[in-house]
């Protein structure tokens, strides 16, 4: 693989200084806040060897951003969907810990940064289709999430009265649109993990999980 290119997508390269450029808008001194995620690697070390590690684990972290961000674009076009502005991650790249917890740094900040990726995961959440019985099981096995305001304030137990529970027909378009949300995510870490099979990397920009080189990690 030529050395100019982090990695290949259906042979369209990717040039190395994307990921540069990349890592440079997204750091403490740009415009935008650095992912959770880079800020863990190796942050409590100040040796020469933890911050080279660290570094190696930010340009492959990087990398798999910037990939999805391709697969993205072209996942929308196959879809006839509306190509989007090219991203500018200094502006979209303060990123929600709790997006981090719930989907892993690199598809939280893929989507951060890639309107392509948020187009595409809202046509996939278009989509989805949840049973009217999915939506009344939800109910029924979530009743503390349904206490009415009343009820939170005494703290009641939501198994005691069923009166603290708020009726199903006030709340169900809500677990509705929450179920359809997560299915939608379920469907985008799908399409990702066969979207990137084919996906060449060059040394040093594999995925930071790749058991192969000495840095991996299992951490998203």
């Amino acid at each position: 693989m030529t050395e100019d290119y982090a990695a290949r997508v259906r042979g369209k390269p990717i040039p190395k200084q994307h990921v540069e450029t990349f890592l440079g808008t997204s750091s403490p001194r740009g415009a935008g806040r650095v992912d959770v995620r880079l800020r863990r690697v190796g942050a409590t070390s100040h040796d020469a060897a933890a911050q080279a590690r660290r570094h190696r684990q930010q340009r492959r972290w990087a990398t798999q951003v910037i990939v999805t961000d391709e697969l993205a674009r072209r996942a929308c076009a196959e879809r006839g969907l509306t190509p989007p502005p090219d991203a500018r991650p200094m502006h979209l790249l303060t990123i929600p810990e709790t997006d981090v917890a719930d989907l892993g740094s690199i598809v939280a900040a893929a989507l951060a940064h890639s309107p392509a990726a948020r187009a595409l995961l809202a046509a996939l959440e278009r989509e989805q289709e949840v049973p009217e019985t999915a939506v009344r099981d939800y109910y029924d096995r979530n009743p503390d999430r349904f206490l009415t305001p009343d009820a939170l304030r005494r703290g009641a137990d939501p198994y005691t009265d069923p009166s603290d529970i708020q009726p199903y027909e006030q709340v169900r378009d809500a677990i509705a649109r929450e179920l359809r949300h997560a299915a939608a995510r379920r469907a985008f870490f799908d399409w990702l993990d066969a979207a990137r099979a084919d996906v060449e990397y060059a040394e040093g920009h594999e995925h930071p999980g790749d058991p192969t080189h000495q840095d991996h990690e299992h951490r998203h």
